[in-house]
């Protein structure tokens, strides 16, 4: 009830994977003296979900992810078992009775604030999964910029999209299987390792 699965979460964050050049259109060597523009596409999203490096941070992220997760299990299961407790005692009093148990009412106040200050730290390990994915990609992407410009270069190409933003596509124009190929011989892993983020002071 109070504990959110985290897995949640996790799974709209491997959904980030394609979206770190989400909409870049890159125009390289652009010539204006040319009659007609050559253009190539890529498949993002593919490129970092196949490629050997996203690969490993997809799988260090799942182990990361599944840390925090029972961190936070750990956290919200005395929230829980309080909450059932106070439930089956307050189910079988009156709202007068109640009102007459100080006791109850101070119980209740305290299992929300725990409940509030559970909630705050589920944001900030959610936060802590984004910024290691982030930090992660950093190196990837460089790799990754520089692959797009030797074969932009190469084909004499004026214009790169991404797969995303055309309706069609002919396989002859798609450089993902290249880009993964050459991804995979610079770089097949990266550190990948968990930012924590600052510890705040639980409200009173």
């Amino acid at each position: 009830m109070l504990l959110h699965r985290f897995s949640t979460a996790l799974g709209r964050l491997r959904a980030l994977g394609g979206t770190f050049l989400f909409g870049l259109v890159i125009a390289l060597g652009v010539s204006g003296a040319s009659a007609a523009q050559s253009v190539l596409v890529m498949n993002e999203e593919r490129i970092l979900r196949e490629s050997a490096v996203g690969q490993h941070i997809a799988s260090r992220l799942e182990v990361i992810g599944a840390e925090i997760q029972s961190e936070l299990e750990a956290l919200g299961a005395p929230i829980e078992q309080e909450n059932e407790r106070l439930n089956a005692e307050v189910s079988v009093l009156s709202e007068e009775a109640i009102q007459q148990r100080p006791d109850l009412i101070q119980r209740v106040q305290t299992l929300q604030q725990q409940a509030a200050n559970f909630e705050q730290i589920r944001r900030l390990r959610t936060q802590e999964l984004v910024a290691t994915e982030r930090q992660a990609m950093q190196p990837v992407l460089v790799i990754l910029q520089n692959v797009l410009q030797e074969i932009v270069n190469e084909r004499g190409a004026d214009v790169l999209l991404d797969r995303s933003q055309a309706v069609f596509v002919s396989e002859r124009v798609d450089i993902s299987n290249t880009v993964i190929e050459r991804m995979n011989q610079r770089l097949t892993t990266t550190p990948v390792n968990r930012v924590r983020a600052p510890q705040q002071p639980a409200q009173p």
